[in-house]
């Protein structure tokens, strides 16, 4: 099972990238935002995800865990496979995938060549159902808020763990959501907040 690659870029097509590695070529599909960091000639470290078919042995290379954490997610969304996942994330950054979930903007998604409107409603659906379900399974700094809690303790600790799902690690969040005013925010504004200040 492959982890990542770190070799030397030496060609660069549309959806494509080819990393040697030890003396191997391998051939890595790849998104527009994963394909906009690198250059021929230069070394770069891909984490890779195997696609294995029977009529096909696919790698596909992300420049960080983060889009490679939305591949994962997007795969996970039924109708949904490795090509309209490159597709989506060739469109949108992980970001930008995670306010349209959270914002429920089925537009973001309808633009992306070969996702019509009911792939994109599904997998608005599926997503924001499994960061409800996950919500309230990350320690934020403190046991979990208990029935009859105040409302803003519940807020960031689901704030938290949905920003968690969508790859971002708790020292990253904690500072963030201090920032704002949990207390009188929607859930998902809350997040919506946090995530513009993360993309700065």
């Amino acid at each position: 099972m492959f982890h990542h690659i770190n070799g030397k870029i030496t060609d660069i097509e549309p959806g494509l990238v080819a990393v040697e590695c030890a003396g191997i070529g391998f051939a890595l599909n790849a998104t527009a935002n994963t394909i906009s960091h690198l250059k021929i000639g230069e070394n770069a470290v891909l984490y890779v995800y195997e696609s294995v078919r029977e009529d096909a042995f696919e790698l596909f290379g992300f420049f960080d865990k983060r889009e490679k954490r939305s591949f994962e997610m997007l795969l996970g969304v039924s109708g949904v496979g490795p090509k309209a996942a490159l597709a989506v994330l060739s469109s949108v950054t992980p970001e930008a995938l995670a306010m349209a979930v959270i914002s429920g903007d089925e537009k973001a998604l309808t633009v992306v060549p070969g996702i019509g409107k009911k792939i994109a409603q599904r997998i608005l659906l599926e997503l924001k159902d499994k960061m409800l379900k996950e919500a309230g399974t990350v320690d934020f700094g403190g046991p979990a808020a208990a029935p009859g809690a105040p409302t803003g303790v519940s807020k960031v600790s689901d704030a938290a763990s949905a920003l968690v799902v969508l790859g971002y690690s708790n020292a990253e969040i904690t500072p963030v959501l201090k920032k704002i005013d949990t207390d009188s925010l929607p859930l998902e504004e809350i997040i919506r907040q946090a995530l513009k200040q993360m993309i700065r």
